[in-house]
């Protein structure tokens, strides 16, 4: 269980009158305070501890199978709808994909629309964004809705209005930098990163001034000590200083320029240490044998300081990633007893298939276990090193170029992709919405050339092998055990954020458009409901004159949608996504719907 002192990681969070009191009151200490209240909703991750957890139990275990949909609303665009809305006082905010249209919607008006954003954007940043036209999410401070545009535009907007405050650029889209992340916000800075590591884009996360949105400071991925923000002495890779520009050392040459490691998934926060948390992605090119070298620091997670972006501790996770696995899955941040010895833990599931449990103020890694029975590209992760143990059959790099290595799993999109996973503090569980899935990786020789493709790679995707069939499970993690308590296969992966309230009810979405409700203890299925289309959507809740709702997005697509998403036919499009997911279309289409449940009175 989560001690007293962590409560304020335990609760998600909002308090409405808050909204309008900004003046004196920082930012940080502001969204302190709200992410307590559960009556709304003020963070895309529930709180800064990445919970998505609620303390609302008006819907339960019990009562959960009479839900019903309360109302509606139509986003008026198609494509993948990642995230969810936002819900502070009266207002919901809701966002969309390309071409990024924020909502503000009426709660006691059965969402009539108060005020609507609707940016001008070149529709050339979409053929440089991998993996559909999506957007994870808005986040609120200081009075402000903040957005990172697809073409990597921060925009702050008058919550109460709509209003833009203040714009910045924060990349250049004709050299493949892209925006799909949702920002956060601490200590008066908004924090962003970046996407394109599938053009050769060298990632970096970035904080601005809330205030009038000028630069704070930039840490790059990759690079010399000056960009990574890294101290030769004082930043650690498990226990031991990383040394003089460790960011450069096991790159070729200048690849690092071009390096990858980018920052799209999600952000977490201590505001006892004041260390920001997140992951890094894959390397430029998918073709290993062109970049020989631990490639540091792709893959990799990152403590900085939130004042001044200097790494305290760093954890590369894959080194010289052969298989696209990315590391950008969220950092949820936990307080537990983790072999016998409370900690400040920090558990993150990565695409590569493992489950880490380390104590987030050290960097000390405690556990590595797998959270998917089918992953085989590596036995077992050293825990002394951190290394991996890569099985020499499944190593893209040692079967060579336009060599075609065969039945690797997990697939490139993970044993997890970037959607959220969930914490209970009354169980003690996470909850993972996860994909069970293998892929067939060719590599081959790739030129960089700015804002064109630099991926380097041939891939098909499908089932892992065994069982039903099913590409997907959704699962309850013990993270001391590192052990899968119990398991719930899905006909495709599940691409939704996962939701656990203090009403022992877990819920998530399917790619066919189910909202599911399960047992939080036991993972029985309590209640399904078929929404306009797939769920890639996060779930939320939220409370309003006394009574509890459940808000999802649907609206096929990501990267499992994008056959759909984007008309591709081609089997291996997509990354091999396409031929994979193919099916889906017998089951659902597309369209960007919110829906929202409630119990009957």
């Amino acid at each position: 269980m989560v001690k007293a002192n962590s409560k304020v990681l335990a609760a998600c969070f909002t308090a409405s009158a808050l909204l309008a009191s900004v003046g004196t009151v920082s930012a940080n200490s502001e969204l302190l305070k709200m992410q307590q209240n559960a009556s709304d909703w003020v963070m895309p991750t529930g709180n800064y501890a990445n919970h998505r957890y609620s303390e609302l139990d008006q819907i339960n275990a019990d009562n959960v199978k009479d839900l019903r949909v309360a109302w509606t609303f139509s986003t008026g665009v198609l494509r993948g709808h990642e995230g969810g809305p936002l819900v502070i006082g009266d207002l919901m905010y809701v966002h969309t994909p390309f071409p990024n249209k924020v909502f503000a919607l009426d709660l006691n008006d059965d969402g009539r629309i108060v005020w609507r954003y609707e940016p001008k954007q070149d529709s050339s940043v979409i053929p440089v964004m991998c993996c559909d036209t999506v957007n994870r999410g808005l986040a609120y401070a200081d009075g402000k809705i903040f957005l990172s545009q697809a073409d990597t535009t921060l925009v702050a907007l008058d919550a109460k209005t709509g209003k833009k405050a203040w714009s910045v650029v924060n990349g250049d889209p004709s050299k493949g930098q892209t925006s799909t992340a949702a920002p956060m916000v601490v200590n008066d800075k908004v924090y962003v990163g970046i996407s394109g590591g599938e053009f050769g884009v060298r990632g970096h996360l970035t904080a601005y001034n809330t205030k009038d949105g000028s630069l704070a400071w930039r840490g790059y991925s990759m690079g010399p000590d000056a960009d990574t923000l890294l101290d030769p002495q004082k930043t650690t890779h498990l226990g031991e200083p990383v040394g003089k520009d460790s960011g450069t050392a096991t790159w070729k040459g200048d690849q690092w320029k071009i390096g990858g490691g980018t920052t799209w998934g999600w952000f977490s926060y201590d505001p006892d240490l004041n260390l920001v948390y997140y992951g890094s992605g894959n390397p430029s090119t998918w073709n290993p044998v062109q970049r020989p070298g631990d490639n540091r620091w792709s893959m990799t997670i990152f403590a900085r300081d939130a004042d001044t972006g200097m790494a305290k501790w760093v954890y590369q996770m894959t080194p010289h990633d052969e298989w696209d696995y990315d590391g950008i899955n969220e950092m949820i941040l936990v307080d537990k007893e983790i072999k016998g010895k409370m900690r400040k833990a920090l558990v993150h599931f990565d695409r590569n298939g493992f489950g880490y449990t380390m104590d987030r103020e050290t960097g000390e890694l405690l556990v590595a276990e797998k959270y998917d029975p089918a992953v085989n590209w590596a036995t077992h992760v050293d825990m002394e090193t951190g290394r991996p143990q890569v099985v020499a059959q499944y190593s893209t790099e040692q079967n060579g170029e336009d060599v075609n290595s065969t039945g690797i799993c997990p697939a490139a999109l993970g044993s997890k992709d970037q959607q959220p996973a969930s914490y209970s503090p009354k169980t003690g569980l996470f909850y993972v919405p996860t994909n069970h899935v293998c892929m067939d990786y060719e590599p081959f020789q790739v030129s960089y050339t700015a804002g064109q493709p630099y991926v380097g790679a041939t891939l098909s995707m499908y089932p892992a092998p065994g069982g039903n069939g099913n590409m997907g499970n959704f699962i309850a993690w013990d993270a001391d055990k590192g052990k899968i308590v119990w398991s719930n296969p899905e006909p495709f992966s599940v691409w939704s954020g996962a939701l656990a309230t203090a009403g022992d009810v877990v819920f998530y979405g399917t790619l066919e458009g189910y909202l599911k409700a399960v047992d939080a203890k036991t993972g029985k299925e309590l209640y399904k409901f078929k929404t306009p289309s797939g769920i890639i959507g996060n779930v939320n809740t939220y409370e309003r004159n006394g009574k509890q709702y459940i808000a999802v997005l649907s609206g096929l697509g990501g990267w499992a949608g994008i056959g759909m998403a984007a008309g591709l036919t081609n089997p291996t499009d997509g990354l091999g996504a396409v031929g994979a997911y193919a099916s889906l279309s017998d089951y659902t289409q597309l369209g960007g719907v919110l829906t929202v449940f409630e119990l009957p009175n």
